[in-house]
Formats: C-alpha cells, structure tokens, sequence
C-alpha cells in the first residue's frame, strides 16, 4: 500500500510515516516509479509506533524494542521485557508532575502577592 493510504488506515500523518521509516521503525518496499510500497502489517506497526510515543518512549527506545522481536505488534504493550522501561518513564512523568506542582505554587504565590502589593498602592 502507498503511504496515502497507510496514513489513512492508520489516521497517521503522511510526514510521521516518512519519520518513522527514516528512524527504521518501518520498512517499505520501493516500486519502479520510486514510490513506498508498504506491507499490510504496517498498520499495526504504525499503532504500535504511537501507543509507545503517547507512553513516552522516543524512537530509538521503539526502535531497540522492535529490533528484540519480543513480541507480536498487538502484544507490544504488554511486553515483559519493557517494564523496567515503563517504570522508568513512570518515575520521569512523576518527577515532571512534582516539578509543575512546585512551579505552579510559586506563580500563585508571586500572583498573591502582585495582587496584595497593587491594592496597597
């Protein structure tokens, strides 16, 4: 299938496809007139691809997992092999929610005491 129609079946853009095979994640075939030739699998390839994205992992990460052949690509998500990833990736969006959290106590506070300062004036 033409990569159109893979972005279509996959509701993913034509340009990520094209990123996505350029970091190796997909593999097309080239026809005579040069262009993409992709197998039906890369559906679901391609879901694979986003479920680790939203989850956190970059493309190298999905890259090496891919490389493992640990599992069938609708089994991806529940790969043994990636828990210590996942809990890695857990840690890091904690740390970023407690980073927000702090953060975003000092702009109410600098808020407060903008408004406070303003109504003494």
């Amino acid at each position: 299938m033409k990569t159109s129609e893979l972005s279509r079946l996959s509701n993913v853009s034509v340009r990520s496809i094209r990123h996505y095979e350029n970091k190796g994640l997909l593999r097309a075939d080239r026809l005579e007139n040069d262009y993409r030739d992709f197998d039906e699998s890369a559906v679901e390839r391609v879901k694979a691809i986003q479920l680790y994205l939203k989850l956190g992992l970059t493309t190298d990460e999905i890259g090496a997992l891919f490389k493992t052949e640990a599992a069938e690509p609708d089994e991806y998500e529940y790969c043994e092999e990636m828990l210590a990833t996942y809990k890695e990736k857990l840690d890091h969006v904690n740390y970023q929610i407690e980073a927000l959290h702090g953060l975003k106590g000092l702009l109410e506070r600098q808020i407060a005491f903008t408004i406070n300062k303003k109504k003494t004036v």
